[in-house]
């Protein structure tokens, strides 16, 4: 299911967001640390999971005892109504470690994390009601 998951997912980020090469002096982001463009990335990381978390809770087929491993739909789905905070992540990461990383970042490490951290947060929110 997750490998299904992904491929629609990667069709997804195809199709709907465009993805021209980044346009940015490589020499100045090169000179930054990692800490630095952690830094940078880290807003952009932030927006692009809280969008992608309202859209999935508010999801109609949405539960409060959904597991991580259930809720990869609505993220596939969220992350396409997300496009815009998602774009800006990938291009963002894509000028500081290289084109072709925000994808890869996107589809790794983000995704690995996604479904977990919106089943945990949801349930934060929904318990500070």
């Amino acid at each position: 299911m997750i490998l299904e998951t992904l491929l629609g997912l990667s069709l997804v980020m195809q199709v709907s967001l465009d993805t021209p090469a980044p346009a940015a002096d490589p020499a100045a982001w090169m000179q930054m640390s990692v800490r630095q463009k952690d830094a940078v990335l880290l807003p952009l990381v932030q927006r692009a999971t809280e969008c992608i978390l309202r859209k999935a809770s508010v999801d109609p087929r949405y539960k409060s005892e959904m597991r991580a491993a259930e809720i990869n739909d609505l993220i596939v789905d969220s992350i396409a109504a997300c496009r815009r905070p998602v774009r800006a992540m990938i291009d963002a990461h894509d000028r500081m470690y290289g084109y072709g990383s925000g994808e890869a970042f996107l589809l790794g490490p983000y995704l690995d994390v996604l479904p977990s951290a919106v089943v945990r947060q949801v349930k934060i929110k929904t318990q500070a009601r």
